[in-house]
């Protein structure tokens, strides 16, 4: 298949048959919305949406080094996760700069399932291969082997629970365990991209066009809306949740991003990056960078990344993402700021909305947090 083809998911069919509108995400063919994205937006925090997450790149790890591999490859103490429960990482190039965000499952002892993002499924499957040398273990592209249903909403627990025995109530935060839901095999997980309770279902692709309809009917009394990438972008910025290539980029350490917990120096054994991270890390506490904060509007007009923040007719920084926010009834962005305007409350900040210093409060991150 040549790289240039574009990809579709075996949910392809019936998301045209929605009336999705597509478009084409990092080389998939995905839904950018059903009808409103606002609708879909409001459903996701009031009730519960379905999302087709199939374009997102997962990879095997397995075999008696496995957990050495990923502790050498990832920025992560992988080896101290426990079977069934999933850990939120990264993996680094050399000098500390981020190459992906990822989420690493722990299925079985010596079994480990590495979910990237779709954009850069190949870069970080690459970088594992080459990681591997030396290694008594074996990494596998498995992201024709999966499908990848979400359901996230307040509601999604009880409409999930109407297709499957698994324990449910037992699953916490990334955590995931092996269920057979509406009769077919799944890997549920819930960790959740949207600022919600909610469940990751990876199945094989055979089984998707089953399970998608059986969570509809399953849903239908609750409000389930099928729900495309658009709200699922402004959920997460409202969540306050990093996107790789807009808060995350191989120009920044995880230090940089104000993510360095995410780093365990800790762990037994070298990693990818150390060296240069630890610098990072030094250089944080000595010179804070610019810190990621979240800007809303006082006015009507959205900001977009790359926009310029400003303040005493100085730039001060850089939006990352922008975008009206549903839930707050105002534009939103995240950006990233010098640390003297990064207090939440900072007045005299702005952003340069094509010439004209638009004025925008600093709030501290996230915008929204869902009520427990």
């Amino acid at each position: 298949m040549s790289s240039t083809a574009i990809r579709r998911t075996a949910l392809d069919a019936l998301h045209r048959s929605l009336g999705a509108t597509m478009t084409d995400f990092a080389g998939w063919d995905m839904p950018l919305r059903y009808g409103s994205e606002r609708d879909e937006h409001n459903a996701v925090r009031t009730k519960a949406g379905l999302f087709d997450l199939s374009h997102m790149g997962e990879i095997t790890v397995t075999g008696p080094q496995a957990a050495a591999l990923l502790n050498f490859a990832l920025v992560g103490d992988i080896a101290s996760v426990g079977v069934g429960r999933a850990r939120y990482t990264m993996i680094c190039q050399a000098d500390g700069g981020i190459l992906d965000d990822l989420i690493v499952y722990r299925l079985q002892e010596t079994e480990y399932l590495v979910v990237a993002n779709a954009s850069n499924a190949q870069v970080v499957l690459d970088a594992l291969v080459e990681r591997s040398s030396g290694f008594d273990a074996e990494v596998r592209d498995d992201r024709d082997a999966y499908a990848l249903i979400a359901v996230q909403g307040p509601q999604s627990p009880g409409i999930l629970k109407a297709l499957t025995d698994a324990d449910l109530d037992g699953l916490k935060y990334y955590a995931g365990l092996p269920g057979t839901v509406a009769g077919v095999p799944a890997l549920i997980a819930r960790t959740g991209y949207t600022g919600e309770d909610g469940f990751e279902l990876f199945v094989k692709p055979e089984h998707a066009v089953g399970l998608w309809q059986a969570l509809t009917e399953a849903g239908a009394g609750a409000g389930l809306v099928p729900c495309g990438l658009s709200c699922r972008d402004t959920l997460r910025l409202e969540a306050g949740m990093p996107l790789y290539g807009h808060e995350l980029s191989t120009s920044l350490t995880p230090f940089d991003a104000g993510l360095g917990r995410v780093v365990k120096f800790g762990k037994d054994g070298d990693f990818v990056g150390r060296e240069a991270l630890a610098e990072a890390a030094a250089l944080a506490q000595e010179k804070p960078p610019r810190v990621l904060v979240g800007l809303v509007a006082e006015g009507r007009r959205v900001p977009r990344a790359g926009y310029a923040v400003v303040a005493g007719g100085a730039v001060i920084g850089e939006v990352t993402s922008g975008a009206p926010s549903p839930t707050l009834g105002r534009p939103i962005a995240m950006a990233y700021v010098d640390a003297a305007h990064a207090t939440p409350g900072t007045s005299g900040v702005g952003v340069d909305i094509r010439g004209t210093h638009e004025p925008y409060e600093v709030v501290a991150l996230p915008f929204y947090k869902r009520q427990k």
